[in-house]
């Protein structure tokens, strides 16, 4: 089965992507893979601190993650799996879509505020020749209905 690779984050645009990799899937007959990932500067603490920290963060990945699990089973038939790396967010990114073959389209949501894309979207576009998959841009504004028309 392919399946659409979409990052979890914090990020407003992440709720299209989201959408888009879910309406998709369903429409496809593919899955969704849901990657989040916890930067290495979160943990520069005592090693016990650090431990506490890092078992925070997951839960509140695993609490985000939840939400969108939810709409996607309830609205769009579809059962995303939740992948958690720890690492650069790139790296991390690229060496999923390398150790899942599974892996067949990578989706981003765009920011479209003056700080830009983002960083990830901005990083992936600059290498997106060298990825083996392609690579879908949300862009963070398009509306709900839009984003059911084209997929």
């Amino acid at each position: 089965m392919r399946k659409f690779l979409v990052v979890l984050d914090d990020s407003r645009e992440c709720l299209n992507a989201m959408r888009f990799a879910a309406m998709r899937a369903a429409n496809t007959g593919g899955g969704v893979e849901i990657l989040s990932i916890i930067p290495p500067e979160e943990f520069n603490h005592w090693l016990g601190v650090g431990a506490v920290m890092r078992e925070e963060a997951r839960e509140r990945i695993e609490a985000h993650y939840e939400v969108f699990a939810k709409w996607m089973r309830d609205k769009q038939g579809v059962d995303p799996e939740l992948v958690i790396r720890e690492g650069e967010a790139v790296e991390e990114l690229l060496a999923q879509v390398r150790e899942d073959p599974e892996v067949g389209v990578v989706v981003l949501g765009a920011g479209s505020g003056k700080k830009g894309p983002g960083p990830l979207v901005t990083a992936l576009t600059r290498t997106a020749a060298g990825l083996p998959v392609p690579l879908t841009i949300v862009p963070g504004e398009m509306s709900k209905e839009r984003l059911e028309s084209i997929t």
